[in-house]
C-alpha cells in the first residue's frame, strides 16, 4: 500500500501527476531539448582520446624536462609509422622513403619527422624494416578521423614502391575500426524487448521503458560531447555513458511503469496512478541515481583527472535517465492512460497478490532455512572471487589487439625487427648540476658511467649512448627492455631503474635522474591508482552506507548492504582475472593473448558495480520497509518485499546484464573487460545477492533489522524513498 497521505501529495506526487495530465506538453519539451542538443553537438561537439597527465610524478616531470630542454626531438606525442620492404633493404627505396618524410612534414600538427634511414637504431639489422618516428602538437587519437586519409596520401609513395607501411600507437587508434558501439546497444534493446514482452505481456508496458531510455540515453551523450569540447574525455568514455545509461534508463523507467501498472489496476485514475508512481517507486528511483552519480563523482578522490571524467561521463546519463523517468515516463503513462495493456502477447501480470505465487513461496523457503542459503551464497562468491588473489594491474598494449588492426600489426614489426621492448622503450632523463657539471669532461664521465650501469641491469636489451640536449641542461639515453610494455618484467625494470640504478649512477654528482615515456607514464599511471583505490573504496562505501542510514533509518541494513556488494564486486574481479589474465575462453571474446587487468578497471568496475547494486538494494528495501511500517512483522514484511519486487528486479537485472555483455563486440579490450565484469556483476548481485544472502541475513537478524541508536535518528536528516513516513521507524524500535 501507499504510505504518502493523500490529502496533501508531495512534490513528486504533483510532479507526476501534473506531467500525465499535460502529456503532450512534456513530450514536446524533451522533443525540442534533443533536437538542440543534437544540432548543438554536431555544431560544437568535441573529440574523445586518451590523454593523461600525473603532475607530481618522477615520470611526469622527466617528460615536463623533456618537453622544456629536449629540443624538437622530444616535443609533443610521438607516434611510429612501420615500414616493411617486401623487396631488399629499405636503402632500396630511399626515394620513396624521404618523399614520404618530406610529405608528412607538411600534415598540420606535425611538428617533426624522423627519417629511418638518417636516424641510428631505427632500421632493424636486417635492413627490411624501419620506423619512421612522427611529432605530433597533440595525441593524434584525438584527431579527426579523416587525417587517417592524409597520412595515407603522404605514404603512398612508399605503398606503390612495395613498402608496407603500419601506423603505431597512438595514429594508429585512430585508424582503428569503429567500435560496435550501435550493434551492441542494438542487441541489447533487443533482449529488452523479449524481456518486457515476457515478463508484462503488451507491447505498450513493454515499449514504454524502452522509448524513455532511448529518448534519455540520446539527450546525456549528446550533452557528454558538447562537454567534451571543454573537458578531455577518454576514447571509452561515450561507450561506458551508453552502457550506464541504456541500463539505468530502462531499470528507471521499468519501476515505474511496474508500480503503476499495480496502481492502475486496483481502480485508480491513470493521471493520479502515474502520480503515486512517482511519489513511491520514482523516489526510490531518485534514490538510486543520486547512488550511482555519488558512487561515480568518488572517482574524482583518484586525484587523477582521466579516472574522475569516465566517472562524469557515465554519471551524466545516469542522472539524465532519471530526470527522463520521473518526468517523461508519466508523460506517456498519462498519453496511454487506461491503455497500458493494449496489444497483448501474453495474459499481462502485476504486482503478485496473496502468498501463493512462485516468489512468496521461495521467501517462506529462505525464511525456514536462512543459514543454509546464506552459507551457499557465500561460498559460491567466494569461488568466484578466488582469482583475485592473483590480480595483476597494468596496460594492454598494442599487442593485444586484433591483428586486423593497423596499430597490432605495426606493433609485430616492431617486434620481428627491433624485438618486444621496442614497442615501450624507457627514456632516461637526467638533469644536469650546471655548476659541477660544466666541465665537458666530467659530464662525459658521468654519461659513460651511467650508460654501464644500465646496461649491466637485468631486462635491458640495449641502451644508447647518453646525449647531452640542446641546452646543455640534460642528459637522454633511451633504454629498450626486453620484454613487451605489458610484460610484468617490463614493470620490475621500471621500477630498478627508478629506485635503484638511475639514483645510484648519479650518486654524489648534483644530478637528478628520471624514467619517462609512454611506459613510464603507464605503469606510474598503474601504481597511482593501486596505491588509491582503498581510498576511493572507502569513499563511496562511506558515502552509499550515510545514504542507506538516512534513507532507511537502520544501522544493520546499512552496513549489510556495503558488506555484501563488497563480496559480489569481488566475485565480478574473479571473472574477470579468470578470463583476461588467465585467458580462460580469452580468445572466445577476441582477445588473442593473456594481458593483464586495465589499471583503471578495477577503479571504474567498483564504483559502477556498487552503485548500480545499490539500485536494487533500494528498490528491494523500500518495498520491505514499506510492509514493515505497515505491519511491524518483520518475517512478513521480507516475503512481501521480496515477492513484490524479485519479478521487475530479475527482469531489470536480466536487461541491465544483456546491455552490458553485448559490449563484449567492441574492437577495445578494455571495453570488454569493462563489459563482462559489469554484466556478471549484475548477475551476481539480482540472484545470489539479492534472493538468497539479503532475504536469509534478514531473516537472520529479526527485528534488529530496524534498530537504530535514538541519538543517531536524532543526528539524521529524515528523507524517505517511498514518500513521508506513516509511522516512527529507526529509534522508536529497539
Amino acid at each position: 500500500m501507499n504510505t504518502e497521505p493523500t490529502d496533501r501529495p508531495g512534490a513528486l506526487h504533483r510532479l507526476g501527476r501534473w506531467c500525465a495530465r499535460r502529456s503532450w506538453y512534456v513530450i514536446t519539451v524533451w522533443t525540442l531539448l534533443l533536437g538542440a542538443v543534437a544540432l548543438a553537438n554536431g555544431a560544437w561537439g568535441g573529440s574523445f582520446a586518451d590523454s593523461f597527465s600525473l603532475p607530481g610524478t618522477r615520470a611526469q616531470t622527466g617528460a615536463d624536462l623533456l618537453g622544456a630542454h629536449g629540443g624538437s626531438g622530444a616535443a609533443g606525442v610521438a607516434a611510429p609509422v612501420v615500414l616493411r620492404s617486401e623487396r631488399g633493404p629499405l636503402t632500396d627505396h630511399r626515394a620513396a622513403v624521404a618523399t614520404a618524410v618530406a610529405d608528412l612534414g607538411r600534415l598540420p600538427e606535425v611538428l617533426s619527422v624522423a627519417d629511418p634511414l638518417g636516424t641510428p637504431g631505427a632500421v632493424s639489422s636486417d635492413g627490411t624494416i624501419g620506423m619512421l618516428t612522427v611529432r605530433f602538437a597533440e595525441n593524434p587519437a584525438g584527431f579527426d578521423p579523416g587525417y587517417v586519409a592524409l597520412v595515407d596520401t603522404a605514404v603512398e609513395p612508399l605503398r606503390v614502391d612495395r613498402v608496407t607501411v603500419e601506423l603505431g600507437a597512438p595514429l594508429g587508434q585512430l585508424a582503428a575500426p569503429k567500435s560496435a558501439d550501435r550493434a551492441s546497444e542494438a542487441i541489447g534493446l533487443a533482449v529488452a524487448v523479449l524481456v518486457l514482452l515476457v515478463g508484462f505481456g503488451s507491447v505498450a508496458a513493454a515499449g514504454l521503458p524502452l522509448l524513455t531510455a532511448v529518448l534519455g540515453l540520446a539527450a546525456g551523450l549528446g550533452g557528454l560531447g558538447l562537454l567534451a569540447a571543454r573537458v578531455d574525455f577518454a576514447q571509452a568514455a561515450p561507450t561506458l555513458a551508453a552502457m550506464m545509461g541504456l541500463g539505468v534508463g530502462i531499470d528507471y523507467a521499468l519501476f515505474l511503469v511496474t508500480r503503476h501498472r499495480a496502481l492502475l489496476h486496483d481502480g485508480g485514475d491513470p493521471a493520479e496512478s502515474a502520480g503515486r508512481a512517482v511519489a513511491t517507486s520514482g523516489r526510490a528511483v531518485l534514490v538510486a541515481a543520486a547512488t550511482v552519480a555519488m558512487a561515480l563523482a568518488g572517482l574524482f578522490a583518484s586525484g587523477v583527472g582521466f579516472i574522475g571524467s569516465l566517472g562524469a561521463a557515465a554519471g551524466l546519463t545516469v542522472l539524465v535517465a532519471a530526470a527522463a523517468s520521473v518526468t517523461l515516463t508519466p508523460a506517456l503513462l498519462g498519453l496511454l492512460g487506461g491503455r497500458i495493456d493494449r496489444l497483448r502477447v501474453r495474459t499481462p501480470v502485476a504486482e503478485p497478490v496473496g502468498e501463493s505465487d512462485v516468489w512468496h513461496r521461495w521467501a517462506a523457503a529462505v525464511g525456514r532455512r536462512p543459514w543454509t542459503f546464506l552459507v551457499c551464497g557465500l561460498l559460491t562468491l567466494g569461488v568466484l572471487a578466488v582469482p583475485v588473489a592473483s590480480m595483476r594491474l597494468g596496460h594492454v598494449d598494442a599487442g593485444a589487439q586484433p591483428t586486423g588492426r593497423t596499430d597490432r600489426r605495426a606493433y609485430d614489426l616492431v617486434s620481428e625487427g627491433f624485438g618486444p621492448g621496442a614497442n615501450g622503450p624507457l627514456t632516461v632523463v637526467v638533469q644536469l648540476d650546471s655548476g659541477r657539471m660544466a666541465d665537458g669532461a666530467r659530464r662525459q664521465e658521468l654519461a659513460d658511467g651511467l650508460r654501464r650501469d644500465l646496461a649491466a641491469t637485468a631486462g635491458v636489451a640495449a641502451v644508447t649512448a647518453p646525449v647531452t640536449g640542446p641546452d646543455g641542461a640534460l642528459l637522454i639515453a633511451t633504454v629498450t627492455p626486453a620484454t613487451g610494455p605489458q610484460d610484468a618484467a617490463t614493470a620490475r625494470l621500471f621500477h630498478t631503474l627508478q629506485d635503484t640504478v638511475v639514483p645510484g649512477a648519479l650518486a654524489h654528482t648534483g644530478a637528478v635522474g628520471y624514467v619517462a615515456g609512454g611506459t613510464a607514464a603507464g605503469l606510474t599511471f598503474t601504481d597511482t591508482l593501486v596505491a588509491r583505490l582503498p581510498l576511493i573504496i572507502g569513499v563511496v562505501v562511506a558515502a552509499a552506507f550515510l545514504l542507506l542510514l538516512t534513507v532507511f533509518r537502520s544501522l544493520l541494513v546499512a552496513v549489510k548492504a556495503a558488506v555484501l556488494n563488497l563480496f559480489s564486486i569481488a566475485a565480478a574481479y574473479g571473472v574477470v582475472v579468470a578470463v583476461f589474465q588467465w585467458g580462460w575462453g580469452g580468445p572466445l571474446l577476441g582477445v588473442t593473448e593473456p594481458v593483464p587487468v586495465e589499471s583503471y578497471v578495477p577503479m571504474m568496475m567498483f564504483a559502477i558495480a556498487f552503485g548500480l547494486s545499490m539500485d536494487y538494494e533500494v528498490f528491494l528495501l523500500s518495498r520491505i520497509r514499506e510492509a514493515w511500517l505497515e505491519r511491524r512483522d518483520n518475517r512478513a514484511a521480507v516475503a512481501t518485499g521480496l515477492a513484490a519486487t524479485a519479478r521487475v528486479i530479475t527482469c531489470a537485472a536480466m536487461i541491465m546484464a544483456s546491455v552490458f555483455l553485448a559490449f563484449l563486440l567492441s574492437t577495445s579490450v578494455v571495453v570488454k573487460m569493462l563489459a563482462l565484469g559489469l554484466g556478471v556483476s549484475v548477475v551476481v548481485d539480482a540472484t545470489v545477492v539479492r534472493l538468497l544472502l539479503v532475504p536469509a541475513t534478514m531473516y537472520l537478524f529479526g527485528r534488529a533489522n530496524w534498530w537504530l541508536p535514538a541519538w543517531l535518528d536524532r543526528l539524521l536528516p529524515r528523507f524517505d524513498p517511498e514518500g513521508p513516513a506513516a509511522a516512527p521507524a529507526g529509534g522508536a524500535e529497539r
